[in-house]
């Protein structure tokens, strides 16, 4: 196929100019319309103005031709700023990318500046075969596809959190270094958000991500973001190992860690503030896998990077003063043949709503480190148990099929640093038996959603130990 024109429609002007030259040289015609060909003129290149030709005249110049190429691309769509009558504007276009995608056989169809070196190179070594043509088309159609997916969103009911037929629309942002497993595959694929989240984290040093760094890194990021203290979560296989609170972060390092000393190593540091010169050289001293901050002092990054394959990610927003929040957000669950999707769990933590269900009575700094325990407890794999001193994990169990078992795990590694901490639980607990494992290190108190038919035996049981228990009416389970 000998390409003889080209229309050139570009919202990116990134290598547009030296494209259309490019194209010129090889004897193709460019045609372009509207601010593409004011650029074009501008720049002294050759150009057929095709402004004043209808969207119907274009759809039959690519419907009809064998020999076009058509390069367009479309201003990014923000379904939760734009409004839906400017986004629309683009939508012409989306739908000649679609047809000429539809025509590849035809012609060759260009979405990616990234291409326009190497078709123009394809071009001249006349290698513009059937598969390179299928290659941009496929490209090209599932970014048509997208602005459509993302159109939809904006124009549907913003209270239809489910609805009947659900399209997703993401872009694959980087291949990543395996899967779950060596064997295994992997990429990241990320949609347009403005959060300070795990998809718009930039990379400044390290190795290539893996695909469970991605997951670990995804909750220290979120777990971190329930905190507006300055605070460190440390992170192994997507649970933590460690949390602490306080205005001098090498000190909530050394508690954070001081909660588990062994299952740090090869783990994953979130912090809520700028990473200063004192906490890198901490951090330097052990070895770990991902480091996430909002930003980095320029010296903290020389520490850190003098391991080349620690990965240093930057959450630009993550030191903000409240969590980022959109009601539209979801959680999505891949099962074999389906999603299964839910509301995110960012329901409030309203202590004046709790109840004190035992004799003995929280004292307000009790309230304070009890918040910080359930918010702890919320990211830790159920069943979850945390106990807290302050705002500081002294020992955490999680991930077992009964609480009693979580309740000795913890126990276990925290040992006399439980002493007069408190409990926090992310649900009921069916029995007391999880407390009798407790009652030998002398807790303060509990913190637990209640619920169970055998409550008043646990209360019961907090009642005799004489710590007091209180019932949040809220459960975090996470699975």
């Amino acid at each position: 196929m000998k390409i003889k024109s080209a229309f050139l429609n570009a919202w990116k002007n990134d290598g547009v100019l030296e494209f259309a030259r490019g194209l010129l040289d090889l004897g193709v015609k460019v045609l372009s319309m509207d601010e593409t060909y004011k650029l074009l003129i501008k720049d002294n290149i050759s150009v057929k103005d095709l402004s004043k030709h209808s969207f119907s005249h274009l759809y039959e110049m690519l419907d009809g031709r064998e020999d076009f190429l058509l390069v367009s691309n479309l201003k990014p769509i923000d379904p939760l700023k734009d409004e839906v009558r400017e986004a629309m504007k683009d939508f012409d276009h989306a739908q000649l990318i679609s047809l000429a995608a539809k025509n590849y056989d035809r012609g060759v169809v260009l979405i990616d500046p990234k291409d326009y070196e190497d078709l123009l190179d394809v071009i001249k070594r006349s290698k513009l075969d059937l598969k390179y043509r299928k290659r941009l088309a496929s490209k090209a159609l599932n970014y048509a596809i997208r602005y459509d997916i993302l159109l939809s969103e904006m124009v549907s009911e913003k209270d239809e959190k489910f609805p009947d037929i659900l399209n997703l629309s993401f872009k694959k942002a980087e291949d990543l270094r395996y899967g779950e497993n060596y064997h295994q595959k992997a990429a990241f694929y990320i949609n347009d958000t403005n959060e300070p989240c795990i998809a718009s984290a930039k990379q400044i040093h390290g190795k290539k991500l893996s695909y469970n760094n991605i997951m670990d890194a995804n909750n220290a990021i979120e777990c971190v973001k329930e905190f507006y203290d300055p605070t460190i979560v440390i992170m192994k296989h997507a649970t933590p190992t460690g949390i602490a609170s306080s205005n001098d972060l090498v000190l909530a390092w050394r508690d954070a860690f001081a909660t588990d000393t062994y299952s740090p190593f090869g783990g994953i540091v979130s912090v809520n503030r700028e990473l200063e010169e004192d906490l890198a050289e901490e951090l330097s001293k052990l070895f770990l896998e991902v480091v996430i901050a909002p930003s980095f002092e320029e010296r903290s990054i020389k520490i850190l990077g003098r391991r080349k394959n620690l990965i240093l990610l930057e959450v630009r927003g993550l030191n903000k003063d409240s969590p980022f929040k959109d009601d539209r957000r979801l959680d999505f669950r891949s099962v074999s043949g389906g999603l299964s999707i839910q509301e995110r769990d960012d329901a409030k933590m309203i202590p004046d709503e709790w109840k004190v269900v035992t004799e003995n009575k929280p004292s307000r700094e009790d309230i304070e480190s009890m918040v910080f325990g359930f918010k702890c407890a919320k990211w830790v794999r159920s069943n979850a148990i945390v106990f807290v001193k302050e705002k500081r994990t002294v020992g955490i169990g999680g991930g077992q099929t009964a609480r009693v078992d979580s309740s000795w795990i913890a126990t276990h590694k925290g040992k006399e640093n439980i002493n007069n901490s408190i409990m926090a639980s992310d649900a009921f607990f069916p029995f007391r038996d999880a407390i009798d494992v407790a009652k030998e290190f002398k807790i303060r108190g509990i913190v637990q959603p209640g619920g169970s038919i055998r409550d008043d035996e646990v209360i019961e049981a907090a009642n005799e130990y004489g710590v007091f228990m209180v019932f949040t009416g809220q459960r975090c389970f996470k699975h």
